[in-house]
């Protein structure tokens, strides 16, 4: 046990190490490149979690440093079966539609010892559970969600599909459901098991903490009895957590499908949250007229928008897409030239605008991670053989909507070029003489796309092009062919949100 235990420490101490020196390092780059651009120096404000102030044992670097004791303390707690972990900090993260998510954050040996009875846990028992369930598991995730609901959607004009809500599930989960769950279904545990898992719900009478490992298992087991059922009722669905899509041809059977909700709604004291649940609706082009009222052309799903016709982003990621990235192109060329006094860099000369290329670098980065333009046409005319795909695309690898990619295209485009425009209004405002017929204030749009293509920067070409989501959507689709959705899709794929 403790030398199991000391490595999950070392290697949990070692991620969290690598990820605040990741941050400090982008930190200090940021302050650095904005004290190039602002006549007043920014000062280095380097941040450490809240929670390193309450106890040293939520330090990864104190805790990688001690890690032989701490192990050896911890382990044998466990073996002799009085281990609890120590309180969690609780933080309050905004959920998407409004409200307030509640995430423990536990010390790190105690993130470990959840971790590893996780991954023990879900080893022996995960062909237990449906196939119809992606969500905390090693042999599923979103993506074959999306895939498994797209497919089936397109094989007819129209179905009936069920969307249920529910109210704080991970906060309702009624203990004595759980533990029967476990008893009653041939899940597979150890006494040491039973004894971790209710050491870390031993500080609640009902519900299971959400930020821990263990609870993702516990969360699929609670609704074992919910998947049985709608398997046993014939009716076709995708589980991830709490977020549940059901569909059938049968609308005796969609209907049936609500009351086995409704049930489990009331055994395991999670409660449906009927405003924001859509209930039964037919799903049906739009083209189809329908007896029916409640009708609807797509489900979104995971942050996907899926009709039975086309995958794509669903309208609230598209936003949040379309807002970062004029946020990213705010904040290089035209956040500078708010200040009282306009650092000289600012103003663009002999055809080159250090902003310009700054904001189009940024752009890049957050729709394709650390790829370039030249790499993407490498590996797309078969040069480079693997990319690895990092970027806000890559949570989204299986959208076939060409469509919106191109007005996506189109909308950053001409979002570009009226910053620009406002841009030179600006600067011409803060230096009459400042001379404007310049690149990139001289083009037109064709001129603009074709400059930044050809243009070369530092002798390098195509740093200045302007990156495209059809572009890297191709490239993705040939990875995901090439070597299918795990290689291809974003590592934290599970964190959609």
């Amino acid at each position: 046990m403790e030398k199991f235990l000391l490595k999950d420490i070392a290697k949990q101490a070692a991620e969290l190490c690598e990820k605040y020196n990741t941050y400090h390092n982008f930190l200090h780059l940021s302050v650095e490149r904005k004290n190039k651009i602002y006549v007043d120096t920014i000062i280095k404000d380097v941040k450490t979690p809240l929670e390193w102030q309450k106890d040293k044992k939520y330090n990864p670097f104190y805790v990688f440093k001690r890690k032989e004791q701490i192990a050896k303390s911890v382990s044998r707690k466990i073996l002799d079966g009085s281990y609890l972990p120590n309180e969690p900090v609780v933080k309050e993260i905004p959920k998407p539609n409004g409200g307030k998510r509640k995430i423990s954050v536990y010390q790190i040996q105690d993130s470990a010892v959840s971790d590893r009875f996780y991954h023990n846990l879900l080893s022996k028992n995960k062909h237990r559970f449906s196939s119809l369930t992606y969500a905390y598991r090693n042999d599923r995730n979103i993506h074959y969600a999306i895939q498994d609901i797209a497919n089936e959607l397109k094989q007819v004009p129209r179905i009936f599909v069920a969307e249920f809500d529910f109210s704080d599930f991970f906060g309702s989960i009624n203990h004595d459901y759980l533990f029967s769950q476990l008893d009653l279904n041939a899940f597979l545990w150890s006494e040491r098991d039973m004894m971790i898992m209710r050491a870390f719900l031993n500080d609640r009478t009902k519900g299971i903490p959400l930020g821990t490992s263990i609870s993702l298992f516990l969360a699929n087991v609670v609704c074992w009895k919910l998947d049985r059922a709608l398997e046993d009722q014939g009716v076709r669905f995708a589980r991830y957590a709490d977020d549940t899509i059901i569909w059938s041809k049968d609308y005796s059977k969609i209907t049936k499908a609500f009351e086995i909700i409704n049930s489990f709604s009331q055994e395991a004291g999670i409660a449906i949250n009927y405003k924001k649940s859509d209930g039964i609706s037919l799903l049906q082009s739009k083209d189809i007229r329908s007896e029916f009222l409640n009708t609807k052309e797509y489900i979104e799903f995971l942050g996907y928008k899926i009709s039975t016709e086309k995958i794509s982003i669903k309208d609230q990621s598209k936003k949040k897409i379309k807002k970062q990235i004029t946020y990213l192109l705010y904040k290089n060329l035209l956040q500078p030239l708010k200040t009282p006094v306009v650092h000289n860099r600012n103003f663009p000369q002999n055809d080159k605008d250090l902003n310009f290329l700054s904001a189009i670098l940024e752009v890049r980065r957050y729709l394709y991670g650390n790829l370039t333009e030249s790499s993407l046409r490498r590996y797309l005319n078969g040069t480079n053989k693997i990319l690895r795909f990092k970027g806000i695309m890559s949570f989204y690898p299986l959208i076939n909507d060409i469509e919106q990619l191109q007005d996506l295209d189109k909308w950053l485009v001409c979002t570009i070029i009226n910053v620009l425009r406002r841009r030179e209004r600006e600067l011409s405002h803060l230096n009459p003489s400042w001379p404007s017929n310049q690149f990139p204030f001289n083009c037109s749009k064709d001129e603009l796309l074709f400059r930044c293509k050809t243009d070369r920067v530092a002798g390098k070409k195509g740093l200045l092009e302007i990156p495209s989501f059809l572009r890297i959507h191709n490239a993705i689709q040939k990875g995901l062919k090439d070597d299918g959705i795990d290689r291809v899709m974003n590592p934290h794929s599970g964190y959609y949100e």
